[in-house]
């Protein structure tokens, strides 16, 4: 799961996320899951330069610590919390990146991006409600308009294609108003799940009172989940683009995107740019935190050891 690459309202995303990865037929099995009791331990703290230019500080595990910028929540079942600085003015905030070469959002690694591909699966900047989910990619990847009850924005995945916009990818919005941001946390999160096998993948969101049953038992079952919220299907190799994935939860501020259109939303009237909003404001980044109760991965078809040889699906919570 990924708090977005770049500058967003508050997500309260206390839930499951769920990967799921497979061939065609046969029940997922449990391959991972990290909760409070081992999620530290599961993870690496990126403390590298953001590569999308934000106004944040990656930490390392240490500095991450000593500022609780990582902790359990005691007042939230000891969920996991991933925060940000929200007491110094400064012109670059600590903030947390964190890696998991696993299968939210999920990064190709060995390459140079992205040809590896990207998959974003909890999005957004600024004041957005619905969330994005994107695919990056190079040439030759680009989805039909079907087979999902999200708003098709970009169709073409290639991060090439200016004509959609640089950078852009191909892009579903969540039609659920409460998918992201504020009225996400007043929802008080829910669950999200990601499915990626050989002919799509496939993102559902649930709110916490409607998350399926065999989810909650550790059972999942994709297909008595309905239409998924966004699938990315059509003349795209999955398997090609899609390539040693990692997981990454992150929040930054400003940076590439958020920066660019603070200017064009409501943000705009609280300071000139993004940029002197964040450096003059750290109250406003109290409440821009994850809380993560538990992350869970599945695989079925062919294993080997604890790796699946095809697909794996992944649930958040």
């Amino acid at each position: 799961m990924r708090s977005s690459q770049h500058s967003w309202s508050a997500i309260l995303a206390s839930g499951l996320a769920l990967a799921l990865a497979g061939q065609a037929a046969g029940a997922y099995v449990a391959t991972d899951s990290y909760t409070p009791a081992n999620f530290f331990d599961g993870f690496t703290f990126f403390s590298e330069a953001d590569p999308t230019n934000g106004m944040v500080t990656f930490a390392d595990r240490a500095t991450a610590i000593s500022k609780t910028l990582v902790a359990t929540a005691p007042q939230a079942n000891n969920a996991i919390y991933l925060g940000m600085d929200s007491q110094q003015k400064m012109q670059k905030r600590p903030a947390i990146r964190y890696i998991r070469r696993r299968p939210f959002w999920l990064l190709g690694s060995g390459a140079e991006w992205p040809i590896n591909g990207e998959i974003d699966i909890i999005e957004g900047v600024n004041n957005q409600p619905n969330n994005s989910m994107t695919l990056h990619t190079n040439a030759g990847c680009s989805i039909q308009p079907t087979g999902f009850s999200g708003k098709l924005d970009t169709p073409d995945c290639n991060v090439a294609n200016e004509t959609q916009g640089k950078n852009k990818g191909c892009g579903i919005q969540s039609p659920a108003a409460n998918s992201f941001g504020v009225p996400f946390n007043m929802a008080q999160g829910g669950v999200v799940a990601t499915e990626v096998t050989s002919q799509a993948i496939s993102i559902w969101f649930w709110t916490r009172s409607a998350i399926p049953a065999d989810v909650t038992s550790g059972n999942p079952d994709p297909s008595t989940w309905g239409i998924p919220v966004a699938r990315f299907a059509g003349n795209c190799n999955i398997d090609q683009h899609f390539k040693q994935m990692q997981l990454i939860f992150d929040t930054t501020l400003c940076g590439d995107w958020a920066g660019k259109t603070w200017a064009q939303t409501e943000c705009a009237a609280k300071a000139p740019t993004c940029e002197q909003f964040v450096a003059e404001n750290p109250s406003a980044f109290e409440d821009a935190y994850f809380l993560i109760n538990s992350v869970k991965v599945f695989s079925q078809g062919q294993k080997m050891g604890r790796r699946s040889v095809r697909e794996r699906r992944g649930i958040e919570e």
